[in-house]
């Protein structure tokens, strides 16, 4: 093969290359020559010397469009946001207390009850049986006591007579009229009446013991037979029955039934162990104040106040417990149910507040878009001191009453001039006509920023 045709094989793409090259500089060059109607581009001199390309960026282009609103003062609430667990208040486990059959239950599963209602009543015959006995056993005692006291009496009246002969016998035989045998028969009588008397007053007493523990029988039995109807501890709403009638039951081990009291209600939830001292600082005062939302959708939050924190700091996690009590006088939180709970800590008082939109964040921190009574912004450095949802707490920076820019920071720059306008576009100042994103190099000073389909008309044409 020719080597001069392999060259020039091999060279004409890049010959090809170069011309689509040299054609796209000759096109480049016509059109920075030619205006929109064939004159020659001109610079402006208030439009687009600053920056080509974007008339809307600069001192000297068009105004551009941004919403801006005033740095205000008022007291901002220091909140904290957890989720929280509703807990019952209480939660009552009903067993039986005797072994019987369950004869009837006087409620229906997930009714309301109050303290006293009689929930179950079981099979009482037994108990009352037993009850009969112990009354009859009582009669008999009482009887046995009554008997000891009668013994008793007789035994003082003797005492007292044989006491009496000893001592006449003893004056007799003083003087010689019986003999001194007789006279210490009589003393052993007396002596001897005295022990028996003894002897009855401790089986009266035996006896009056018996009677008192056979009362206390009594009693028992009457309690045992008071277990049959069981009835409430609290107010609140029964859960599922277990248990039906005709089946037996055991003392203390079948559960019947549970009574969950649901006014008040806790809401147990951590917060960081940060604040603690905070909420240590209120314990002792009024208690902090506690949010929790309500449940449905577009229902009012539901205000309770906190009533515990817990005496150690969870390590594993940095928090500590706490517990709010709300009244739930409308039963809408649950035991068992999820809830987001807002716990109040303090209020800054007259703190400086900017939207939170308004806040940007640059190499250097911080800052934001503080309009100038010439209609153009200054980029300022700011310190936010909290963050509080939609607003944002300054720390220093900004001064109240001033004019920042909430929308639209993307255009500006240091000494953008702009136009403030509302959230739907609409101007609402005289700082100039609103421009959009200008096309640079065109003789309208770098911008046809429209306003109704207008042209803008800073630029030097």
């Amino acid at each position: 093969m020719n080597p001069t045709m392999n060259r020039r094989a091999f060279d004409t793409p890049r010959i090809c290359a170069l011309g689509a090259l040299a054609f796209v500089f000759l096109l480049s060059v016509m059109a920075q020559g030619c205006g929109p109607s064939g004159a020659t581009a001109t610079t402006g001199t208030a439009g687009g010397g600053g920056r080509g390309g974007r008339g809307g960026r600069g001192t000297g282009g068009a105004a551009q469009p941004v919403v801006t609103a005033r740095v205000s003062q008022q007291d901002v609430p220091v909140e904290i946001v957890a989720v929280g667990n509703v807990e019952a208040y209480a939660t009552i486990s009903v067993k039986s207390q005797v072994t019987g059959q369950l004869q009837q239950a006087f409620f229906h599963e997930g009714d309301v009850v109050r303290k006293g209602d009689r929930l179950f009543r079981i099979d009482p015959r037994p108990l009352e049986s037993s009850l009969r006995q112990a009354e009859a056993t009582l009669v008999r005692d009482q009887a046995l006591l009554n008997q000891a006291d009668a013994q008793v009496a007789r035994d003082v009246a003797n005492a007292e007579y044989q006491q009496i002969t000893s001592e006449r016998q003893g004056q007799l035989a003083a003087r010689g009229l019986i003999s001194k045998d007789a006279s210490e028969q009589a003393r052993a009588a007396a002596d001897a009446t005295q022990g028996t008397l003894k002897a009855d007053k401790a089986a009266y007493e035996s006896a009056k013991a018996q009677l008192e523990m056979q009362q206390s029988v009594v009693d028992n039995a009457k309690v045992q037979l008071s277990y049959t109807d069981i009835r409430a501890t609290i107010d609140g709403r029964t859960g599922g029955n277990t248990v039906k009638p005709g089946n037996l039951v055991s003392a203390n081990s079948t559960e019947l039934v549970t009574i969950t009291q649901l006014q008040p209600a806790y809401v147990t939830f951590a917060v960081p162990a940060v604040h603690l001292s905070t909420v240590k600082e209120h314990l002792g005062k009024d208690p902090l104040l506690a949010t929790a939302a309500a449940p449905e959708a577009g229902g009012q939050p539901i205000e309770g106040r906190l009533t515990f924190v817990d005496n150690a700091v969870d390590q594993t996690s940095d928090t500590i417990k706490l517990k709010a009590t709300f009244p739930n006088t409308d039963l809408r939180l649950w035991p068992g149910q999820f809830t987001r709970v807002t716990l109040r800590l303090t209020t800054l008082s007259n703190a400086t507040v900017v939207p939170s939109q308004a806040v940007q964040t640059g190499q250097e921190g911080q800052f934001v878009f503080v309009v100038k009574p010439d209609s153009t912004v200054e980029l300022r450095p700011i310190t936010v001191a909290r963050r509080m949802g939609e607003i944002v707490v300054i720390g220093k920076g900004l001064t109240p009453g001033e004019r920042i820019v909430t929308e639209g920071q993307l255009r500006l720059e240091q000494g953008t001039r702009i136009q403030a306008t509302d959230s739907a576009g609409r101007a609402t100042g005289a700082a100039g006509t609103r421009g959009g994103r200008g096309r640079g190099g065109r003789g309208q000073t770098g911008g046809q920023g429209q306003t109704g389909g207008g042209r803008s008309q800073q630029g030097g044409q």
